[in-house]
């Protein structure tokens, strides 16, 4: 490929006109180095750190190539280059060659209190009924009405969002499930029920402490923006704004910004978060952060609704990187294999996992 098309070929990627061809040839690879690092570097810097990230590759770390505005143009155009020749260096994994799977999409149940069950990515945008509108992935309260509880059911594969009938927003992951009051008129507290992972941006009202419980657990708050992640026995609360109170194993945390409470074995800590991490899967992206196989194939497993199981041992160490969401599970497998660390095998909706 010419030095002319790989400029050209940048510029599409950065209007939005790339093929998924094209796109995976600028997004697929990662090279060990952060944005600020690459912006101080000079073009003939540049370029020798991408013949040593050439000459080192399979490295153990994978992302979207990142091209910041701040570059120069003899810089991009040597980032590109460097990607394409990675490209086509590093043999074609696997998963590349099988049948794709597709990454979930907005889907949900709604449950009413009559016992009334609304496939709600089978319906229409438009009133539902009474005063509960739906309108593209999100289901809002329209008003005053109705009693009892609400349960809004996310399958694996799919996501949904929610404005509760007092205002506050609700984003739901995969293999969700949010239980709430028809109505909050007349209550001292607002208080739901999780099962699952879900970010809340819960309306101000000190009147009314609006209370999120998953079973062991208790996240008391005013008004703030957190999120809560209660899978496979561990229930992870990250705070993003204002201030949470969380009560677990009779012992009771306070929670600023930028700290997480971890409830493990009966135990409730609090340390320091990564809050782009714990928050990454609501903004679109996958973001692994020194993260064992099988925790990133759990994510995956709900996300794309696989079946992951593992034919040797799992490979030792953690992987780093971030990736869209919305990839298919070929390009997410690809990415994962190019570390050289760890393969797989796809047939049918089963991912099995090879050392």
């Amino acid at each position: 490929m010419e030095k002319d098309e790989l400029i050209g070929l940048f510029k599409k990627y950065r209007e939005g006109r790339c093929s998924e061809e094209e796109r995976a040839l600028l997004e697929a690879w990662y090279l060990e180095y952060n944005d600020k690092d690459v912006l101080e570097m000079s073009p003939r810097r540049v370029e020798a750190v991408g013949r040593q990230v050439f000459r080192e590759l399979p490295g153990n770390h994978f992302s979207f190539l990142r091209l910041g505005l701040g570059l120069t143009a003899a810089s991009v155009v040597i980032g590109v280059l460097v990607t394409v020749a990675v490209h086509f260096w590093v043999p074609e994994p696997r998963a590349a060659k099988v049948a794709d799977i597709v990454p979930g999409s907005n889907k949900a149940v709604l449950t009413l209190s009559d016992g009334k069950r609304i496939v709600l990515d089978e319906v229409g945008n438009g009133r539902l009924t009474g005063n509960i509108v739906k309108s593209e992935g999100r289901l809002m309260y329209d008003g005053v009405g109705g009693s009892g509880n609400n349960v809004i059911s996310v399958p694996r594969g799919g996501e949904w969002q929610v404005v509760l009938p007092d205002g506050s927003k609700v984003w739901l992951n995969s293999a969700s499930e949010l239980v709430y009051p028809a109505s909050f008129a007349g209550q001292g507290e607002r208080v739901v029920e999780l099962k699952g992972e879900a970010y809340f941006e819960a309306a101000k009202d000190a009147a009314h402490p609006f209370l999120v419980k998953t079973g062991r657990q208790v996240v008391r708050v005013l008004g703030t923006h957190f999120n809560v992640e209660a899978y496979d026995g561990v229930v992870r609360t990250v705070l993003e704004e204002g201030k949470v109170q969380v009560t677990a194993a009779g012992t009771e945390k306070i929670l600023v910004p930028g700290q997480e409470a971890v409830l493990s074995a009966e135990r409730l800590s609090v340390d320091a978060a990564d809050v782009e991490e714990a928050l990454a899967w609501k903004n679109g992206y996958f973001r692994f952060n020194d993260e064992d196989i099988k925790s990133i194939m759990r994510r995956l497993s709900r996300w794309y609704d696989i079946e992951v199981i593992y034919e040797t041992n799992t490979p030792a160490g953690g992987l780093n990187g971030r990736i869209s969401r919305y990839k298919s599970i070929t390009q997410v497998l690809r990415a994962l294999e190019a570390t050289q660390s760890v393969h797989f095998k796809v047939e049918g909706r089963r991912v099995t996992v090879l050392k």
